[in-house]
């Protein structure tokens, strides 16, 4: 009951998901807390504790590294601009294992850093990339907290950009969910860096500590972390082309016993969301889904659909009983702008709302002309 209770509780990640009473239960996962989201249907599939404060050691890097592909797109930095090693920098990296192994005063190109930040999780590395995005550390950690709000993150608070343990530096496996989604999401292309197994920098060799790399050839990321308190914590996420389309769920367990345990236990949840949930895919992005009656327009009709593609999970088995539901903000008097909410399409299973997705106006609708406009508004008088 308890698990049960829990993965209901997970559906605040997305308000507008509602799940049934029997849901398939996930394995037993040996861990302090952990989530596991379909990406591909943008639905959480099972949690423990998603909200119990914790430590997230250098799964911290997952938001240094947004910001720092930020400005990248923004053209702030450059994969080839090379940075000066500080001293806070390489003291940082001193500290703990986790070291990219850069010295004071020398060059080093951004596109290697970032290498050294996510393949090797260097601490080193990660502190002169913030000092190069933030113009200082405390300027970055700053960024990253407002980052942080503007996620809607509740919990999270950060201290450093590397991860080592700070006083308030904390999160919960939710909202480190909601990071990894984003950066997902918003950084598609950056998603080859997290799939490099090992890394070479002055001539010496760091594998990627994500085990799941060497074993799973659809994982291609995402971001390890450990510390005395945090325990052993692991994001992994997965695609795997399926016959209704590629399929991508992320997983977040924190506090494992081991480097291997961590890694079992992510590939256990893995396994279980591909093996146990179906992914139906319903519409495609801008897809018509119908042609709605338009009064006062130039058009009779307007073309309506959703502007992002909408699929979800369901257990597996229930693929059929997949129906949707158009409710629509009847009369729609023109004009009408592309983009513009006119309703909204329910995804059911059986009576289960598994997703309410915005509908929109595909194509704008401008005004009749005087006579048609006053003909439509006798019409509607007459209704």
């Amino acid at each position: 009951m308890k698990r049960l209770l829990a993965s209901l509780a997970l559906a605040a990640l997305l308000p507008q998901t509602v799940f049934a009473q029997a849901l398939p239960q996930p394995p037993e996962i040996a861990a302090r807390a952990y989530v596991l989201l379909d990406l591909s249907a943008n639905q959480p599939l099972a949690s423990r504790d998603a909200d119990v404060t914790v430590e997230p050691a250098s799964l911290t890097k997952l938001m240094t590294a947004y910001l720092v592909f930020q400005a990248l797109r923004d053209k702030k930095l450059a994969l080839d601009q090379e940075l000066t090693v500080s001293e806070r920098a390489w003291r940082t990296g001193m500290t703990d294992a986790s070291r990219m192994y850069i010295q004071v005063g020398n060059k080093v190109k951004v596109e290697d850093l970032i290498k050294g930040m996510i393949v090797q999780s260097g601490n080193d590395a990660t502190v002169l990339l913030a000092e190069a995005v933030g113009g200082s550390v405390e300027n970055f950690v700053a960024m990253m907290n407002r980052q942080a709000q503007a996620f809607g993150l509740k919990v999270s608070q950060f201290r450093n950009p590397e991860g080592l343990p700070a006083p308030g530096h904390v999160s919960t496996v939710r909202e480190l969910g909601i990071i990894a989604t984003r950066l997902l999401q918003d950084f598609p292309g950056e998603v080859k860096f997290y799939s490099i197994k090992e890394f070479t920098f002055n001539k010496i060799t760091q594998q990627n500590r994500n085990l799941l790399l060497w074993r799973d050839p659809s994982v291609d990321g995402l971001k390890t972390g450990y510390t005395d308190a945090a325990g052993y914590c692991l994001i992994a996420t997965a695609k795997r082309d399926l016959p209704n389309g590629p399929r991508r769920l992320l997983s977040v367990v924190v506090g494992a016993s081991s480097k291997e345990s961590r890694a079992v236990e992510s590939q256990k949840l893995l396994n279980w969301g591909y093996s146990s949930w179906d992914a139906v895919k319903v519409y495609d992005a801008r897809q018509v889904i119908t042609s709605a009656e338009v009064w006062k327009g130039a058009a009779a009709t307007a073309k309506i659909g959703t502007q992002v593609p909408v699929s979800v999970a369901v257990p597996r088995g229930e693929a059929a009983q997949v129906k949707t539901q158009l409710v629509r903000t009847d009369p729609l008097i023109a004009p009408l702008s592309q983009g513009q909410q006119v309703g909204t399409l329910k995804v059911l299973s059986g009576t289960r709302v598994l997703a309410e997705v915005p509908v929109t106006v595909l194509e704008p609708v401008a005004q009749a002309g005087m006579f048609g406009r006053a003909w439509d508004q006798l019409r509607l008088w007459l209704r």
